[in-house]
């Protein structure tokens, strides 16, 4: 009968043992999760993205058409200004410089023919003028004559044009020659080749591109798109900060050096583009690189700063006060107190997306703000209903 009543007496305290370890410490469990007011930096920036490219990008090409008979440069090849790149086969040029030369020679001899026949023109004319004097000819004749010579004048300067004529034709197959040969207009880097030997390229009615040289890769720009939105808070001379997938783990820096005022328009988005500068004196970063870069707009250290989920976070029914009492109205946090929550009203500064700027209100650094209810409401629990067994 003891045995009985000690076993009874020792299944009672397990069960009430049960029953507070399930109902008794739900009182306990903690009903808001928190984050702290903290101390450091905060650093506000516009992000976008943007292309890096060489500062100076020039794009060579032929002004005659004919077939590429060597290539003396190739992809990433170092070029001095002057510096031939490559060749069109000059034979055709030469032939055509050939005959203009010819064609001087020939004008140079009509002109001497000319010249010779204006003497002799102008010694006739003269020996008939002594003749008519004296009534020894008719004066037909010596019409003649000066007809002849007047004929022999025009007949010279015309030569001389036609020597012009062809002294031009020759100076001009002389260039079309000179520029069989292509020459690098600057110093830099050939980033792009467009042609192979044996390639015939025309130029009849546009300039074809046969190299693209980058004249200083040590010096890089990005060219970015900025959003209508935040173009205004960008200025020349801002800090800029950025990554590239080639380097994840390295942030390289540069400064914005213009703000274009062109706008960009794609599907009725307005974009404005924004210049950047960049040392790469390492050269690490190639053209073509995909930036992803943020223009620091403010940079604050060792400064009081809070959640910014804090400032999202509203207690049941306040919303619904601050829309009948305009002092509840304004950025305010919830402080966990002694008992219940507290509202505290905040003014605020910069942000980064995390974090915000204190500037007024009743905090203080390691105070525990509400960030986020963890108790169940009444819907949600209404709908567990009663469990059957």
């Amino acid at each position: 009968m003891k045995k009985k009543m000690i076993y009874g007496i020792v299944i009672t305290v397990v069960l009430a043992a049960a029953v507070f370890a399930l109902f008794g410490n739900r009182d306990t469990e903690p009903k808001f999760r928190t984050e702290k007011v903290t101390r450091g930096r905060i650093q506000s920036a516009v992000t976008a993205t943007g292309a890096v490219n060489a500062v100076v990008n020039v794009l060579v090409g032929t002004q005659v058409s004919g077939t590429v008979k060597t290539l003396y440069v190739d992809f990433n090849s170092p070029v001095k200004k002057g510096q031939v790149i490559a060749l069109i086969d000059p034979a055709t040029f030469e032939a055509q410089v050939a005959q203009a030369q010819a064609n001087l020679l020939s004008a140079k001899a009509n002109l001497d023919k000319s010249e010779a026949m204006l003497a002799d023109a102008k010694r006739t004319m003269e020996r008939n003028r002594e003749l008519f004097a004296r009534n020894l000819i008719a004066r037909s004749d010596l019409d003649t004559a000066e007809t002849n010579y007047n004929t022999s004048k025009a007949q010279v300067g015309a030569s001389k044009a036609q020597v012009a004529q062809a002294g031009a034709a020759l100076r001009t197959s002389e260039i079309n020659l000179r520029y069989t040969r292509i020459i690098s207009p600057v110093n830099g880097t050939v980033v792009s080749r467009n042609v192979d030997v044996g390639q015939t390229v025309a130029a009849s009615f546009q300039t074809p591109t046969l190299f693209t040289i980058a004249q200083d890769l040590t010096k890089m720009q990005i060219d970015s798109n900025i959003a209508e939105a935040d173009i205004g808070r960008i200025s020349v001379g801002q800090q800029v900060e950025f990554t590239v997938d080639a380097y994840p783990d390295i942030t390289f820096k540069g400064r914005v050096s213009q703000v274009r005022n062109a706008p960009i328009t794609v599907q009725n988005v307005v974009t404005y583009d924004v210049v950047v500068k960049v040392d790469n004196s390492d050269l690490k970063l190639r053209p073509g690189m995909t930036a992803n870069l943020s223009v620091i707009i403010s940079n604050k250290e060792g400064i009081l700063r809070i959640p910014n989920a804090a400032l999202r976070f509203s207690m049941p029914g306040s919303r619904k006060a601050a829309a009948t009492d305009p002092k509840e109205r304004g950025r305010s946090v919830w402080v966990l107190g002694d008992k219940n929550p507290k509202r505290v009203k905040v003014s605020t500064g910069i942000s980064d997306g995390a974090y915000t700027e204190l500037l007024t209100g009743d905090l203080k650094e390691g105070q525990e703000l509400i960030v986020e209810s963890l108790a169940k409401t009444k819907g949600a629990a209404g709908k567990s209903g009663p469990r059957m067994f």
